[in-house]
C-alpha cells in the first residue's frame, strides 16, 4: 500500500484501518515494513483502538524521511483481552513531496497458550478455564498469561505494583539526586521513553519513569526502595520487573540488594544503553541470610533522549519483614540495620605513652623514644615501630585492596562530614577498576590497571562524571618533612579520550605551590610512565592535579606511584670511607656524586669549585 501525491489539502489525513481483532496472548507483536522517503514526506504514526477506550494508544511513529529504503517496524502488544484494531495514520500539511508505503505486515505469537491435558511437571501451573501449562515464574507477576486470569487470582497484593493507584509500598530515597515520575501515555520527549504502560498496553494505563530533560545532568540518580523482606533461601524468591530503555543518550538502569539501611548493597543487575522501544521482562532470584530490600536505580545519560521506564513490579515467593498491619491498613515496616560512618580523613589519635619529649619533638608509640619533628615523615623509620611514617604518605603505592596510600583530597575535607549532594557531584578523584565499568565506559576509563594488568587490579582516576569543563580535582600527600637529594617521583598515568583535560604534579610549600609536570590531550589507551624530580626539600607536599575536558569522555588516572631515593642522608659515626667524600655538614656521600650539578651534601659542598 502506498500514497499518491494527489492533494494540496492542509491537514489532509490518510488512514488504513486493519480488522478488528479480539484479543491477544502476553507475548503478542506486529511487525511491518515502511517506506518513507521524500523532501517534504511528513509524518506517519500507527494506532491501537481498544473497544471501550475513547482514547487511542500511539504505537508508533516516524517524523520524518528516512531515506530511500525500506525499514522494519516492531511494535510490542502484550496481552489485550479487548477487542481491538489499528489505524495508519499519514497527515499531510498542505505540500507533500515524497512517497509513504507499506508492506508485510504480520502478527506474531499472538495465540494464548494452547491447552493441556495434564500439567504434572513440576515447576509450572496450570490455567484453570484455559487448560493451559504455564511456567509457575509467570504466576503473580501482574501479567494474565493463562488467558483467564488464574495465574493472577489469589497473590498477595503487598508483593506487587502495576503503579496504577501510586507506588504502593515502594517509596522513593530521599538521598538520591530526584525522584522517579509516574506517568500515563508517552513520556514529554519524543524519540526516548516508552509510548504505553506495560500492564494495559494502552495509554490509559500508569507506569513510573525517569525524566532526562534539564534540569537533569550527566549521571544524576533517581532509586525506588521496595518494601523490607524476611531471609530467603537460594531460589526460593523471585524479584520480576518490566524495564524500558529507549533513547539515543540512554544510560543505566541497576538493581542493588541491601542488608543495611544506609548504604548502596550488592549489585544483582544491570543494563546500558539503548534497548529499542519495547518493554523487557526481567527475573532476578534473591537470597539472603538477612532481612533485606531491593533498590531500582536509574542513572540519567548525557543528553535527553535518556528516559527509562518501569513498570509491573513483583516479587514470588517472598515474605514482608514485620508484616503487621497498622489499624489504619497500611503496611507496617521495620528498619535494616545501619552501619557507623565517620567522616573521611579523620581519626581518633591515639594514647601517647609517659615520655619526656618536647612540643617539638615526635613520641614513637611503642618506645615513648623521642625524635626531632623533622624525621617524622621523611622516608626513613627513625622509631623502632616506624610509628614515625604510619601516617604518612607510601614509599610506594599500587592502589590494591583499595588503600589511597595517605593520598587525601584536601577540598573534599572541607566540605560537611554529613551525606552531601555537593561532594557526589564534585569533579573528584575515587578508587577504580575495570571490573566495574559499564559497557563502552572503556572507551574513557582503563579496564585494566598497571600493576597486575587485570580488570581487578585498582587504579586511581578522577571522574569527569561529574563537574564542568575547567574544574579541577587535586589529590596531596600528607606534610613530607625532609627529602634526600636525588629523590623523585615515578608514576604510570593513563589518559584516553575524546574530550581529554590535562594532568599536572605540583610542589607546595608553605602558600607556594609551583608546577613540576604537566600534560595535556589524550595520549592514546596504554599507561605511561612520568618521572618527576623533587631533591632536598622540606616541609612541603606533592600535588596530583586533573582538569576536566569538555565533557565526560576522558577520565584522567594514575598507578604505581613510587617516592624512589627519598631518603635524606644520615651521618654516620663512622667516617668517611676512601670511596666517600666528607660534606662540610659531615655528610658521607660517594664521590661519584661529586660535581654532577647536584646538591648531594644538602649543604651544596659536593658542587664548591674548590674540590
Amino acid at each position: 500500500m502506498f500514497i499518491l501525491k494527489t492533494s494540496n489539502s492542509i491537514s489532509q489525513i490518510a488512514r488504513l484501518r486493519s480488522p478488528k481483532f479480539r484479543q491477544t496472548g502476553s507475548n503478542c507483536t506486529l511487525s511491518f515494513w515502511y517506506y518513507n522517503y521524500g523532501y517534504s514526506v511528513g509524518a506517519a504514526e500507527l494506532q491501537l483502538l481498544v473497544d471501550g477506550l475513547k482514547q487511542p494508544t500511539v504505537l508508533w511513529r516516524t517524523y520524518y524521511s528516512e531515506g530511500n529504503q525500506w525499514l522494519k517496524a516492531v511494535v510490542q502488544l502484550g496481552r489485550l483481552p479487548h477487542p481491538f484494531q489499528f489505524s495508519l495514520d499519514k497527515i499531510s500539511l498542505g505540500v507533500y513531496e515524497g512517497v509513504s508505503a507499506i508492506d508485510d505486515i504480520r502478527l506474531e505469537d499472538c495465540a494464548l497458550p494452547p491447552p493441556a491435558l495434564s500439567c504434572e511437571v513440576s515447576n509450572r501451573f496450570w490455567c484453570r478455564d484455559t487448560k493451559a501449562c504455564i511456567d509457575h515464574l509467570l504466576v503473580c507477576d501482574l501479567v494474565d498469561d493463562c488467558g483467564d486470569g488464574s495465574d493472577e487470582d489469589s497473590c498477595d497484593p503487598d508483593l506487587q505494583c502495576n503503579f496504577e493507584h501510586g507506588l504502593c509500598n515502594w517509596e522513593q530515597d530521599g538521598q538520591d539526586d530526584f525522584d522517579w515520575i509516574r506517568i500515563q501515555g508517552p513520556t514529554p520527549t519524543v524519540n526516548t521513553g516508552p509510548l504505553k504502560d506495560h500492564t494495559t498496553g494502552t495509554a490509559r494505563g500508569h507506569y513510573l519513569y525517569l525524566e532526562s530533560s534539564e534540569p537533569r545532568q550527566f549521571r544524576d540518580k533517581a532509586v525506588l526502595l521496595s518494601p523490607l523482606f524476611n531471609p530467603s533461601g537460594p531460589g526460593t524468591c523471585v524479584f520480576r520487573f518490566h524495564y524500558h530503555m529507549f533513547g539515543k543518550e540512554v544510560y543505566k538502569l541497576s538493581v542493588f540488594q541491601r542488608t543495611v539501611s544506609n548504604t548502596k548493597g550488592r549489585l544483582l543487575w544491570y543494563k546500558f544503553g539503548n534497548q529499542e522501544n519495547r518493554w523487557i521482562r526481567q527475573t532476578l532470584f534473591i537470597s539472603s541470610s538477612k532481612p533485606f530490600q531491593i533498590l531500582v536505580k536509574g542513572i540519567v545519560g548525557d543528553g535527553f533522549t535518556g528516559d527509562i521506564g518501569l513498570d509491573d513490579v513483583s516479587f514470588l515467593g517472598c515474605t514482608l519483614y514485620n508484616g503487621a498491619q497498622h489499624p489504619f491498613g497500611s503496611f507496617f515496616k521495620g528498619n535494616l540495620p545501619t552501619i557507623s560512618t565517620t567522616t573521611s580523613g579523620t581519626s581518633v589519635p591515639a594514647t601517647l605513652p609517659m615520655n619526656n619529649c618536647t612540643e617539638k619533638e615526635f613520641v614513637c608509640q611503642a618506645s615513648a623514644h623521642c625524635i626531632q619533628m623533622i624525621q617524622k615523615c621523611d622516608f626513613r623509620p627513625d622509631c623502632s615501630d616506624k610509628s614515625d611514617e604510619s601516617a604518612c604518605v607510601m614509599e610506594v603505592c599500587d592502589f590494591e585492596d583499595e588503600d589511597l596510600c595517605g593520598w587525601h583530597q584536601p577540598a573534599l575535607e572541607q566540605m560537611s562530614g554529613n551525606y552531601s549532594m555537593l561532594i557526589t557531584r564534585t569533579f573528584q578523584w575515587q578508587l577504580g577498576r575495570g571490573a566495574n565499568l559499564y559497557p563502552k565506559e572503556e572507551q574513557h576509563s582503563p579496564l585494566t590497571d598497571h600493576t597486575t594488568c587485570t580488570e581487578e587490579g585498582w587504579y586511581l582516576f578522577a571522574d569527569s562524571s561529574n563537574g564542568e569543563f575547567g574544574h579541577t580535582a587535586d589529590i596531596a600527600t600528607p606534610v613530607i618533612s625532609l627529602t634526600g637529594p636525588r629523590c623523585k617521583i615515578i608514576f604510570w598515568n593513563r589518559m584516553n579520550g575524546s574530550t581529554i583535560g590535562s594532568l599536572e604534579v605540583f610542589y607546595k610549600s608553605s602558600n607556594k605551590t609551583s608546577k613540576l609536570w604537566t600534560q595535556r590531550g589524550s595520549q592514546g589507551p596504554q599507561w605511561n610512565r612520568a618521572e618527576v624530580f623533587l631533591g632536598i626539600r622540606s616541609n612541603f607536599q606533592v600535588i596530583f592535579r586533573a582538569k576536566r575536558g569538555v565533557s565526560y569522555m576522558g577520565d584522567v588516572a594514575v598507578d604505581d606511584i613510587t617516592f624512589e631515593d627519598c631518603s635524606p642522608l644520615l651521618i654516620s659515626d663512622k667516617p668517611c670511607t676512601s670511596e666517600e667524600f666528607m660534606c662540610a655538614n659531615k655528610y658521607c656521600i660517594p664521590k661519584n656524586n661529586l660535581c654532577d650539578f647536584v646538591n648531594d651534601c644538602e649543604d651544596n659542598s659536593d658542587e664548591s669549585p674548590s674540590i
